[in-house]
């Protein structure tokens, strides 16, 4: 068999949800909004563009994984847009108020298994800014497989990006999808 004729190796794209929608919310509303009670534990709005990130991680190869791991109960605004995406939703509930990296821990145990399990991932793509993640783009680019990182370009770790094959910035995944409406100067 001829090696161009192989199947191409199969995406595996891991959400850290809830970190990328508060960086963004942070970016709109100011430093510090979302972690006050008032901000972060009601209905969110909107801000992620969901399918300009599945489409990079498709561009990697066919999506065999698409999870998103986040505390589900205040992000029904995004209802359709997961749904478009095909997007497994992994429920987390915080133990407390100010629990933190759940989704972190569950993200990389998931990873790690379906590294493990699943010869025909070649990619991994996480998203999320935590310097958390960067153990397991250890034990990734261990495994032989292509690890690349979104995050948010104010609040995500350079070392964590510094450690991914590639790392891409969510404004520039979604500049870049942006039609161009700059008039046109031909006659």
């Amino acid at each position: 068999m001829n090696p161009s004729d192989s199947p191409k190796k199969s995406v595996a794209l891991y959400w850290d949800f809830e970190n990328l929608h508060a960086s963004l919310s942070e970016a709109r509303w100011g430093e510090g909004s979302y972690n006050k009670p008032d901000g972060r534990f009601k209905s969110q709005e909107p801000l992620i563009n969901v399918q300009a990130i599945v489409d990079l991680a498709a561009s990697f190869g066919p999506l065999a994984i698409n999870r998103a791991y986040c505390n589900w109960q205040y992000f029904g605004r995004y209802r359709d847009d997961l749904l478009q995406g095909a997007i497994e939703l992994i429920q987390l509930f915080s133990p407390g108020a100010s629990a933190k990296n759940g989704a972190d821990i569950r993200l990389c145990l998931d990873a790690m298994e379906d590294v493990g399990r699943f010869d025909h991932i070649g990619t991994i793509v996480i998203v999320g800014g935590d310097s958390d993640f960067m153990p397991v783009a250890t034990k990734i680019k261990a495994a032989g497989l292509t690890l690349v990182g979104i995050g948010d370009i104010k609040s995500t770790n350079r070392h964590w990006a510094k450690s991914c094959h590639e790392f891409r910035y969510y404004e520039n995944i979604v500049d870049a999808q942006a039609p161009n409406t700059e008039p046109s100067t031909e006659e």
